[in-house]
């Protein structure tokens, strides 16, 4: 199959961790440590470069790719007015990706319910607002007259997961009234990850859900990363995405 991604890519990936962990240790906004860089949205700025090389690599200008301010990046809703995603990419006035770009270090219990209950409900939202007409053209105030497309948007995730024993060690999950499904028990979090992105996948919530495990020290040194599937790698969102950039209309 041909690489539908840019030369380097996956040193640009390789890139993008160690920016994340480089970023994370400096601090940000005049704050000291990690928390600044946790409150000021700035980690995942490297992924959002890859956003950009590859619209760029499919074809697409600069002005069709959003990946800051706050007013370009929020999408309509259904259950809610508005949702701000992480990159948004429209091109004549058609919606063609939204993604969204999360990560865990540490507080692996306290944070893997929230992020789940995050990542299915930001795209139930969204296919909700779609099927409802909220991308149509007659609704687009700014070209009305743009041609209704029909394709679906892509819609990616992807959970940077610290890579560690606590979240790579075999946990119980155990519910009071029924029993979990079999393959949730004595799993890790890094293992329930993987059920979730494939399993938002299956459900057709989003068209990859990727999950990248990386050490803070070999991360932060060399940008060392690793996926549990191919299908649901960082290599994979964005080859996706490329497919569906190169093919607008």
């Amino acid at each position: 199959m041909t690489d539908v991604l840019p030369a380097g890519f996956d040193d640009q990936i390789v890139g993008a961790i160690r920016f994340f962990w480089l970023n994370r240790s400096s601090g940000s906004d005049g704050q000291e440590g990690s928390r600044g860089n946790v409150i000021g949205g700035k980690n995942m700025d490297g992924f959002l470069a890859l956003v950009r090389n590859v619209a760029l690599h499919c074809g697409l200008p600069a002005s069709a790719v959003y990946t800051q301010g706050k007013t370009d990046l929020t999408l309509p809703g259904y259950y809610r007015p508005v949702k701000n995603w992480d990159a948004v990419i429209v091109h004549q006035g058609r919606f063609l990706a939204a993604l969204e770009f999360k990560s865990q270090v540490g507080s692996f219990g306290n944070n893997f319910n929230n992020r789940a209950e995050e990542a299915i409900g930001n795209a139930s939202d969204l296919w909700a607002a779609w099927q409802n007409g909220a991308f149509h053209p007659e609704r687009h105030r700014r070209n009305p007259a743009q041609a209704h497309n029909p394709r679906r948007p892509f819609v990616g995730y992807l959970m940077l997961l610290e890579d560690c024993p606590g979240s790579t060690r075999p946990i119980k999950a155990e519910a009071g009234q029924y029993p979990v499904f079999p393959e949730f028990e004595d799993t890790s979090y890094a293992e329930r990850y993987r059920f979730l992105c494939e399993r938002l996948i299956e459900q057709g919530l989003y068209q990859v859900a990727a999950l990248a495990l990386s050490p803070a020290d070999r991360g932060r040194s060399e940008g060392l990363n690793r996926a549990l599937t191919p299908a649901t790698s960082v290599r994979e969102l964005f080859s996706d995405l490329a497919w569906r950039l190169m093919q607008p209309g």
